[in-house]
């Protein structure tokens, strides 16, 4: 398929871009263009392969917080756009707020004394999650929403979560790269299967890892 006009892409046309393996950015916030992408090398976060450190796990156990889905879709993207340099420019912010209200965009978030202190977006497609971005207002924000949101994916049936690039960050939570024609042939299976990211309820559930942390300390 060649790529539609970054410039004048509807929300369908991005589902049929993701379905091909490219997705779009902008070179800054003020950028008025965007550009197509299509990584060499994939970031994947495993479903079954979240690393949940000491220290995570016993922010999780301590609990204190709550899990929300799509509640302030907006606001998520927004947070994850305020900081000094981001790829996500208005024309970013809007499709992916169309893509929200045809069900095809979604908001995991961690709300703490009634405020949002972390959260992850993304985009699903089959039984595929398309992780785009994320934020942390407080310490371990992202990191618990990343964690509860794998955990809620597989629940749901989904079988590829789709970082895109491979972060230190992503890299310590268990994130791996895989080749473009690896990555082509997962999301193509991904494609061929269903699934629910609202199948379950989201509710605050001791995390498994957590839970044989707990039991072999």
């Amino acid at each position: 398929m060649t790529p539609p006009d970054a410039l004048t892409i509807s929300e369908h046309q991005l589902l049929q871009a993701y379905a091909t393996g490219i997705f779009p950015m902008a070179e800054s916030r003020d950028d008025t263009g965007m550009f197509w992408v299509d990584p060499r090398q994939r970031g994947v976060l495993p479903l079954d392969g979240f690393h949940v450190s000491r220290s995570l796990a016993r922010r999780m156990r301590r609990g204190g917080y709550s899990l929300a889905l799509n509640t302030v879709f907006s606001n998520v993207v927004d947070a994850c756009a305020a900081r000094e340099e981001t790829w996500i420019n208005e024309e970013i912010r809007g499709l992916y707020i169309s893509l929200h209200d045809i069900g095809h965009a979604h908001s995991f978030e961690v709300w703490q004394d009634g405020e949002l202190v972390g959260g992850v977006y993304g985009v699903t497609l089959g039984a595929a999650f398309f992780g785009e971005s994320m934020f942390s207002s407080q310490t371990d924000g992202s990191k618990l929403a990343l964690a509860h949101l794998v955990f809620h994916l597989k629940q749901c049936g989904f079988v590829l979560f789709d970082t895109q690039f491979l972060t230190p960050h992503l890299a310590s939570l268990g994130a791996i790269e895989i080749p473009r024609e690896e990555y082509r042939t997962r999301l193509a299976e991904a494609l061929d299967q269903e699934a629910d990211i609202t199948t379950y309820p989201v509710s605050y559930r001791p995390h498994p890892t957590v839970q044989r942390k707990t039991q072999t300390s």
